[in-house]
């Protein structure tokens, strides 16, 4: 297995051609390297022989004092075939970052692991000798992902991902919606009661959830009102509209339907607005924003059914409503941010995670160290 360089043309290429492949990320296209200023990026072709069969978007971050080391970042990636032989294709691709001064390689893989539905969540909530989701039974496993973690452990890669869920990286944990042979009603049906009542409620107080491809940045701007609004209230840090504008204009350059905003008006307020990303079979609710006035006409309902029902339009076999925490805990203040995704159907997603291989020990334990004292 030979790694090298490829350009970002032969990179986009490789992945149109997957086009129907719901495991590959947003996270993985040459965009994303765009987007991502602060790290250097490269995109890496795996090639068994002449022909290319898996890329990467490796980002790297360098060491403080150390500008030459990096910690060389595959997020939910690389783009493989996950189902074969992956051992050598890591081990050639570590041993090109290496050589290139990485200090340790991250990686993603984009491998179920394990499935709950929503009604399991929900049981196990309710149960107090439940305390996380992996307490319960999967309704599904995945033989892939389970081959793939033990490997991953015997090779010497070590496992990221924090018991909590949620960490500097992307989660191990995920909400999803599969859509594929599905229909409006079934997708409505699959919901609380509770969803389809607040879906009629703002229908009937007359919110309108409008859908635009890309945006301009006026558009732009409002979303980001909203959403600087909504940190201030949930007490995060926000980013700048400028991070936005970046992101749209790279991946509305791949194609039109990467990067969609969604606004929802109530008697000419914005109410809610949300960002929707869409890579082949697989669209995220990427960042969203609400008002805390008018909470009650229930915009945030409505604008997620749209964005369900463009994913379903799109011909969209997944609708990810991103990350997750296993905790089932009524006390844990992230049990209900679960509630409201379970409220949609669908169902809690384990990811085999992210992993680390340590190529030079001793700068990656300082490191870690590091990053533990931020």
């Amino acid at each position: 297995m030979i790694v090298r360089p490829i350009s970002a043309a032969e990179h986009l290429a490789y992945l149109d051609q997957r086009i129907g492949d719901a495991s590959v990320s947003f996270l993985q296209t040459p965009a994303w390297a765009r987007v991502k200023t602060e790290w250097r990026a490269e995109s890496l072709g795996f090639f068994p022989g002449e022909v290319l069969s898996g890329v990467a978007l490796v980002l790297h971050r360098p060491v403080p004092k150390l500008k030459k080391t990096t910690l060389a970042y595959v997020p939910e990636g690389p783009v493989l075939d996950w189902e074969g032989d992956t051992a050598d294709a890591l081990t050639s691709l570590a041993a090109y970052l290496k050589k290139g001064g990485a200090f340790a390689v991250r990686i993603g893989p984009p491998v179920v692991v394990a499935t709950w539905t929503a009604e399991q969540v929900k049981q196990g909530i309710a149960d107090e000798s439940i305390a996380r989701l992996t307490d319960l039974t999967p309704s599904t496993t995945n033989e892939a992902g389970a081959k793939l973690t033990t490997e991953l452990k015997a090779a010497g890669w070590q496992l990221q991902s924090p018991e909590d869920g949620f960490g500097a990286g992307q989660p191990q944990f995920t909400y999803e919606i599969p859509l594929a042979g599905r229909t409006e009603q079934d997708l409505l049906s699959g919901m609380n009661q509770l969803w389809r009542r607040n879906i009629k409620k703002a229908d009937k107080e007359g919110v309108v959830v409008t859908r635009v491809l890309g945006g301009t940045d006026d558009d732009l701007q409002a979303f980001h009102d909203l959403y600087v609004h909504t940190a201030e209230r949930d007490h995060f840090t926000p980013r700048g509209v400028t991070y936005f504008k970046v992101m749209r204009d790279a991946m509305q350059s791949e194609s039109n339907q990467r990067f969609q905003l969604f606004l929802a008006h109530h008697e000419g307020d914005l109410v809610a607005a949300t960002i929707y990303v869409q890579v082949g079979a697989h669209t995220w609710y990427s960042y969203g924003a609400s008002s805390t006035e008018k909470r009650d006409v229930r915009g945030s309902n409505a604008i997620q059914w749209a964005m369900i029902r463009a994913a379903l339009e799109d011909g969209a076999a997944v609708y990810d409503l991103r990350g997750i925490t296993p905790t089932l805990d009524p006390a844990d203040s992230h049990v209900g941010l679960i509630q409201f995704k379970v409220g949609t159907g669908g169902q809690a997603v384990q990811y085999v995670g992210e992993w680390d291989l340590p190529l030079r020990p001793l700068i990656h334990k300082a490191f870690q160290m590091y990053m533990g004292s931020r």
